[in-house]
């Protein structure tokens, strides 16, 4: 119930604070430029928001404690792991962090390509071997060298973008079929609300289908990158040892599309963010 109140709540200030910015900005929400303005300012700007917050959100969604001077032989070979596979993807050094979990995981997120994060699980570096770690810091690495997290967000945006428009788009079309000519008709306020909020939704799911599949993409992109920073060898090891580790994925939703493994769940894979391992494997076998 609470998540719902929430939901109502959040939808309720997006039109408020929708109707307070197309105000400052002059912009006729009423025509449908200015609808589609208004639609491009939050569904761009939230996008970039939080891609500009992502590294803090990470670090604070996983408790990533970051290596600022190593502690121990594993830190040293971490940091210096990350920056061999850097300077051969010829980025800018990211962060290193570790974080607690049994979870056989590693992430890379971060805004620009110079300046980005990379963390790996506490689980992923007691059970697999250096190879295989390297193959997958690799992997992420690769992540951060294609901008996979500014396309991600650019996709994000544009889609948050049509998402908001249509929706309103269709409740004002809604609205004005029911008014008809007739005083007091239509959907009122609240109705609107209702109606954006069930149109947002069902937008928003399809929208996500397509976020999924790029997302699926660049996983199959980011294992040919590591397979070329190390070995495809090395790459396949790693996936097959992440395929025989059945502790599920404690990373947070906010960072689990930037993981090396996918979370469990999703309708016949369209929802997934990440392509079955034995598929990757195969692609890999081909190269």
């Amino acid at each position: 119930m609470l998540r719902i109140v929430l939901f109502l709540g959040t939808n309720l200030a997006i039109l408020v604070l929708l109707g307070i910015v197309m105000s400052i900005l002059g912009v006729d929400s009423r025509s449908t430029s200015g609808l589609l303005v208004m639609a491009a300012i939050f569904g761009m700007g939230g996008s970039f928001i939080s891609l500009a917050m992502s590294k803090w959100i990470a670090k604070k969604s996983t408790r990533a404690r970051v290596i600022e001077q190593p502690a121990n032989q594993t830190e040293q070979w971490l940091v210096g792991t990350v920056r061999r596979m850097a300077e051969k993807a010829e980025i800018g050094m990211p962060e290193v962090a570790i974080y607690n979990s049994p979870d056989m995981n590693a992430f890379a997120t971060g805004m620009k390509k110079d300046s980005a994060l990379v963390a790996v699980s506490t689980g992923l570096l007691q059970n697999m071997s250096k190879d295989e770690a390297e193959a997958v810091i690799a992997h992420e690495i690769t992540h951060v060298a294609c901008g996979d997290m500014v396309t991600m967000s650019l996709i994000q945006g544009v889609l948050n973008t049509f998402v908001i428009f249509l929706s309103r788009l269709a409740a004002s079309v809604i609205d004005n079929f029911l008014s008809g000519d007739e005083e007091g008709g239509g959907l009122g306020f609240m109705g609107y609300i209702a109606v954006t909020i069930f149109l947002d939704m069902v937008l928003g799911l399809f929208a996500s289908l397509i976020v999924m599949w790029f997302s699926r993409k660049r996983e199959f992109t980011a294992d040919r990158g590591a397979a070329y920073l190390t070995s495809k060898e090395k790459m396949a090891s790693a996936l097959r040892r992440l395929q025989a580790h059945h502790e599920p994925s404690h990373l947070p939703d906010q960072v689990a599309a930037f993981g090396i493994r996918p979370k469990k769940g999703g309708m016949a894979g369209f929802f997934r963010s990440h392509p079955p391992i034995e598929d990757r494997i195969a692609a890999l076998e081909k190269l």
